[in-house]
């Protein structure tokens, strides 16, 4: 009993010290869920950025997500001359600031059953929830159901979604 305590406390304290330590890059890097977004963030030359002081709040599409775009998209958007629009699509994900998943939420009660939410790239995001689901609406009508939250990092917060967003 308490060698299992024993090895509880030090994969707590481990784990709290990676979460502390990473920043909103590394948790993406260590998701496999989340290496195609990886390998975005690094085809549109944004790790450096990410990696920055922030504070930051990522909305992080699955491979799920990139895999449901039209076929050929995701392979478009990685080849080189593609770069700025990638950058363009990845930064609608990202929020200056830290919202957690309360703040979200607080933020669409007090618009009274949505949010507007201005991200990097100076595009609109419009968050609403469905039960107890936060929904995020892009531009062209598309929609991501928030699937886990509050994956806090040195420089943000990452929450994970469904969907790829279009600005």
């Amino acid at each position: 009993m308490k060698k299992s305590i024993m090895a509880f406390a030090i994969l707590f304290t481990t784990l709290s010290s990676f979460a502390q330590s990473s920043d909103v890059v590394d948790i993406a890097i260590s998701s496999k869920d989340h290496t195609t977004l990886v390998a975005a963030v690094k085809a549109a030359d944004l790790v450096g950025t990410l990696k920055g002081k922030g504070p930051f709040t990522v909305f992080a599409p699955t491979n799920t997500a990139f895999g449901n775009l039209p076929k050929g998209t995701l392979e478009t958007l990685l080849k080189p001359e593609s770069k700025t629009a990638l950058a363009g699509i990845l930064t609608y994900h990202v929020f200056a600031g830290n919202l957690d998943a309360a703040a979200v939420v607080a933020a669409i009660e007090k618009g009274k059953g949505k949010a507007e939410l201005t991200t990097v790239n100076g595009a609109k995001l419009t968050a609403s929830l469905s039960g107890k689901n936060v929904i995020l609406t892009d531009a062209k009508g598309g929609k991501a159901t928030v699937t886990a939250t509050d994956l806090k990092g040195s420089n943000g917060v990452v929450h994970v979604i469904d969907a790829v967003l279009l600005p």
